[in-house]
């Protein structure tokens, strides 16, 4: 299986990359939540400068945050600077849009959007409407501006069989967050009906050391920005959307609440997002280790040793998965080193 990272933009950005290549791992990508982290396209311009063969990617944006044109303007140049290096995963924008207090956008915004961004990146004319006005664009750009040429890889972000028939129809590749139940791997991918490309798996991981508790604080805050992030969700759409947090176990129900009384908030109050989204994808503080429950590390996490790792990426990898990314959050250079030797 390949392994590559995935990390929040922020300067310096461009020496991890550096790092991530020298380890041979396969790809970098970056998040794009514009509210709460800094902005990928300009992380991996310096990333291009910085690097000469590992794959560079934005995970993910979405119509609900950017324009088909300028994004697919962005990266057409990230194209020019890196040719056939660029990855770009195109989502609903459920985290991006509820950190401004609104809700995701739909699968079919998803579909257009990407088909969009497919024939702009490769040089085609495509429709681009707005309200009742219609029109055929396409670059106009004269010289090396933009790279039209090299392949950019498209990949659609996944929880269920709506976006993953998207995956299928666009014949793009998948990217799921968080997501290790190998039978729901199988699941999206009947969706897709086995016309998608690479599949991509974003997860923490924490290599025990020998005699090391699978729930130390170590392990903790080495998985902490996972659950939290689930939390955060979950807590925020209880009282709109309640369905995904009555799927919780009575422990987990209860560590929303905990969740919302510690931020001063409720899953009604309208700034809620304000409260539950600083830190997004952070490294968690210590307060809030007892928050990270083991069901939920074992869920969202991989979480072993050795042979326990590499048991469970096996299993992974004959679910389908074709790439491992995990988000550095503690010691980033220690953890993209381990990763790669564990695949080696």
């Amino acid at each position: 299986m390949r392994a590559g990272v995935v990390v929040t933009a922020h300067p310096g950005v461009e020496d991890l990359a550096v790092q991530a290549e020298e380890l041979g791992l396969h790809s970098l990508w970056i998040y794009d939540t514009p509210m709460v982290q800094g902005d990928p396209f300009v992380a991996l311009a310096l990333c291009a400068k910085a690097t000469r063969r590992i794959k560079l990617g934005v995970g993910v944006t979405s119509p609900a945050l950017r324009s088909a044109p300028a994004t697919a303007s962005a990266l057409a140049s990230l194209n020019a600077l890196a040719p056939g290096r660029i990855r770009c995963g195109v989502g609903t924008g459920n985290t991006a849009r509820r950190t401004l207090g609104l809700p995701p956008t739909t699968a079919a915004a998803v579909e257009k959007f990407t088909a969009a961004l497919q024939d702009l990146c490769a040089g085609r004319t495509t429709g681009y409407r707005e309200g009742d006005r219609v029109r055929d664009i396409r670059f106009l750009h004269a010289g090396t501006q933009v790279n039209t040429t090299d392949p950019i890889e498209f990949v659609v972000a996944a929880l269920g069989p709506k976006a993953a028939a998207v995956a299928g129809r666009r014949g793009t590749g998948l990217i799921s967050f968080g997501l290790l139940d190998p039978t729901a791997w199988q699941a999206l991918h009947d969706a897709a009906q086995g016309a998608h490309r690479a599949s991509y798996l974003v997860t923490a991981l924490h290599l025990l050391d020998e005699h090391e508790d699978p729930h130390s604080d170590a392990a903790r805050d080495a998985t902490g920005h996972l659950v939290l992030s689930l939390l955060a969700f979950a807590a925020d759409t209880a009282a709109e959307s309640p369905a995904f947090a009555d799927q919780l176990g009575p422990a987990e129900r209860e560590a929303v609440q905990r969740l919302l009384d510690r931020r001063g908030t409720t899953s009604t109050a309208p700034d809620r997002y304000t409260k539950l989204y600083p830190n997004y994808l952070g490294r968690i503080a210590a307060q809030d280790r007892d928050l990270v429950l083991p069901s939920l590390m074992t869920m969202l996490a991989l979480v072993g040793t050795r042979e326990d790792l590499l048991a469970r990426i096996t299993t992974l990898e004959q679910a389908g998965i074709d790439e491992l990314l995990i988000q550095p959050v503690l010691d980033p250079s220690t953890e993209m080193a381990q990763l790669a030797k564990l695949l080696a």
